[in-house]
């Protein structure tokens, strides 16, 4: 085994202590509070205390000793964790059966009506053929009354069907943008605007599902160095301006139908296609080159402007069988290149 992959994973190992006490954190936290042990929880207090959210934090104190489960997924849905987006599209689905449902009734009332008019109709229908004994002229003209009250029953109906069928035809459009908007959201990364770890779950998916394999593509695994102490010392929204530059010069410095995304806190990945070795670690010293010599900042306009620097770790589809494979190939990379500063963009294998 390579040297830096090597050290790279016994520098896994030692980090492991600080993951599980963050866990811990979070858990104990939640007890404290009596919150149910959830996923969508454990996300929203993993923000909250972890991510340095102090919005979140202010928002989940407010909610007193013992928060409801319905005001905690009311904050995950505000603040837009991927976690909530499922209650989201749960209440969207919801909403479109009661819609749905209430439409169908309408539809059912207004078939009674066409109904109490048809049997109206053929009642005089054969007062008129004589197929009745002989009626009076009151009974006719009661009969006519009789028609005439329920058509303009039928013509009442229609017209409230038909504003109230608009209505639900609104709402159900509403419904679908919203559904889209909350599946949209769900791989979307709201800091950057770019897709997160599910979208780049997706992206490798559908690139070993293809018939001609998997081979010939490289993924570009990428970390802010020391990005958890940065928030620390200029705050998270200095460290939310880096995250969206950071973006920004990434768009910028890959071709447009490269894929981009933002898969953690200080973490960033890009999916190139037909590219060996050779071309990927190019790419991947262009990426921490154009960070390093262009990313300058500042947390306010006294103080001192300061620069980012970046680690970078590279695996080729064509050595991995699995697109988790090639996650942990590129990850092991990546840890390579954060433990070993003088050579900061590492390969897998290499």
């Amino acid at each position: 085994m390579p040297t830096a992959v090597a050290n790279a994973l016994n520098a896994r190992e030692t980090a492991r202590p600080a993951s599980v006490t963050d866990i811990q954190k979070v858990a104990q936290h939640m007890m404290r509070l009596n919150v149910a042990g959830l996923p969508r929880n454990y996300e929203l207090f993993y923000e909250a205390l972890i991510g340095l959210n102090a919005g979140l934090a202010q928002d989940i104190a407010a909610l007193g000793p013992h928060p409801q489960q319905e005001a905690l997924d009311e904050l995950g849905l505000r603040y837009r964790l991927v976690g909530h987006y499922g209650l989201a599209g749960d209440r969207s689905r919801n909403e479109a059966s009661r819609t749905l449902k209430e439409t169908a009734e309408r539809l059912a009332e207004g078939r009674l009506h066409h109904r109490a008019f048809t049997r109206a109709c053929e009642t005089v229908l054969r007062s008129v053929s004589g197929q009745q004994d002989h009626q009076s002229l009151a009974d006719f003209m009661a009969e006519v009354e009789y028609l005439a009250s329920s058509l303009s029953a039928v013509l009442t109906a229609e017209q409230t069907i038909g504003t109230r069928l608009e209505e639900d035809i609104e709402r159900l459009t509403t419904l679908e943008r919203g559904i889209s908007a909350v599946q949209a959201a769900a791989v979307t990364d709201k800091i950057t605007g770019l897709p997160n770890r599910i979208g780049l779950n997706r992206a490798l998916d559908n690139l070993y599902s293809q018939e001609e394999g998997a081979a010939g593509s490289a993924l570009v695994m990428i970390d802010i160095d020391d990005f958890k102490g940065l928030n620390a010392r200029y705050g998270t929204q200095t460290g939310n301006k880096l995250l969206k530059k950071l973006a920004s010069l990434f768009r910028k410095t890959v071709k447009k139908n490269d894929f981009i995304a933002r898969t953690e806190a200080d973490e960033f990945a890009c999916l190139f296609s037909n590219v060996g070795m050779q071309d990927a670690l190019a790419i991947a010293e262009r990426l921490r080159s154009s960070v390093e010599d262009n990313l300058i900042f500042a947390a306010s306009d006294t103080s001192e402007a300061g620069g980012l620097t970046i680690s970078v770790g590279v695996a080729l589809s064509g050595d991995a069988a699995t697109s988790g494979q090639l996650q942990a190939n590129a990850r092991v990379a990546l840890l390579a290149a954060r433990t070993n500063p003088r050579q900061p963009v590492q390969a897998f294998g290499r």
